[in-house]
């Protein structure tokens, strides 16, 4: 299942609210919001403007670029299979794994040659 922006935002609010050890009520309040919204928000179940995001970052003193790039990166997808070059000569092999053929249960090592 994908990771939606909002799940992802909220998250990020949530764990700066609890690594800087304040409560919902704290952050509710300096940010002008209610408390009710703030955890709506922190659980990805609402979206929020642009203008609240600013006013909750700023009750926890985390500028809102940095919550961004941290949004950023939790949404990066991660790589599934890094294929390292190997060393052959001057040239340098591809090396990963093939799907095994139906008639035999061990898997296959696929080898390109990269130019």
């Amino acid at each position: 299942m994908t990771l939606l922006l909002r799940e992802a935002i909220g998250g990020q609010l949530r764990r700066a609210r609890t690594d800087r050890r304040r409560t919902l009520r704290e952050v509710a309040g300096r940010a002008r919001v209610s408390l009710g919204y703030l955890s709506e928000v922190e659980r990805g179940r609402k979206e929020a403007s642009s203008e609240l995001l600013a006013a909750i970052c700023e009750a926890l003193e985390l500028p809102l670029p940095e919550l961004l790039a941290e949004v950023a990166a939790a949404m990066w997808p991660a790589p599934e299979m890094v294929r390292p070059l190997v060393p052959i000569g001057t040239r340098y092999v591809q090396l990963g794994r093939a799907a095994a053929p139906a008639q035999s249960s061990s898997p296959s090592a696929l080898v390109s040659v990269a130019a």
